[in-house]
């Protein structure tokens, strides 16, 4: 499994600062759980999430329901201005390899995130259609069922991520509901599959990031309501999510 590093955005890139101080905000960084920014909608918002620190960026693409859809030919302009080894995350909720694989061809992200129940056989197709690029598949934590699916899941993809939608809606909802669940249960998965990386997803923001981390212990963190205002990425709040992040770890 890869470790999600801070990177850059093409042609400015953060200063992650020299000597003794710079070498210790690198160790902190190494300890605390990596950090994605999901529902970027510009270039302007990568550069704020990166700056900021985050490892990892979350881009849109059509969706049932939820905020931050953009379109195709946007995340393959925000993609290609991503520096490794800052990842870049394309949130699909198609379920056929063949057609995940020719969407992720357009856009040239890192890392596909499945936001809906990809079949095992068509994890397994796309992993030959997408060598290189990492699976991540969503688990909407809904029950005991959801435990069951993750370790299911789980060796035929790189990392899941447990998130709060809701599936079995007549509309369903893949993401994106500002909603937190229950952390006991994605504790249970993060032991069952280790050491698959397991990001936590939901209602995460500074007032509770701490207590989520307690209850779950992930290796990543996604957040995308809790760092907007109105619909927008706001620098003062997803600051103070750093700062809250950075005193959770212990």
């Amino acid at each position: 499994m890869s470790e999600y590093g801070q990177g850059g955005l093409r042609p400015a890139r953060p200063q992650q600062g020299s000597g003794r101080a710079g070498a210790a905000r690198q160790h902190l960084a190494s300890l605390l759980p990596k950090v994605k920014i999901c529902c970027i909608a510009s270039l302007a918002e990568a550069r704020i999430a990166v700056d900021a620190g985050a490892a990892a960026l979350g881009l849109v693409s059509a969706m049932p329901s939820g905020p931050g859809v953009i379109e195709d030919t946007r995340i393959a302009e925000i993609a290609g201005a991503i520096e490794p080894p800052t990842e870049t995350f394309l949130l699909t909720a198609r379920t056929q390899a063949r057609s995940i694989a020719a969407q992720h061809a357009a856009a040239g992200t890192t890392t596909l995130q499945l936001v809906d129940r990809v079949p095992h056989d068509e994890l397994k197709r796309l992993r030959d259609l997408c060598p290189g690029v990492r699976l991540v598949q969503v688990i909407h934590v809904v029950g005991e069922a959801s435990v069951n699916e993750a370790v299911a899941a789980a060796p035929f993809v790189d990392a899941l991520l447990l998130d709060s939608g809701n599936p079995a809606l007549a509309v369903k909802e893949l993401g994106g509901t500002g909603r937190t669940h229950d952390w006991t249960l994605s504790r249970r998965i993060r032991d069952a599959v280790t050491p698959r990386p397991i990001y936590l997803a939901g209602g995460l923001q500074a007032g509770n990031v701490a207590a989520a981390i307690d209850a779950v212990r992930p290796y990543g963190v996604d957040l995308c309501s809790g760092v907007r205002t109105a619909g927008a990425l706001d620098p003062a709040r997803l600051a103070a999510f750093m700062v809250a992040l950075a005193g959770a770890w212990r």
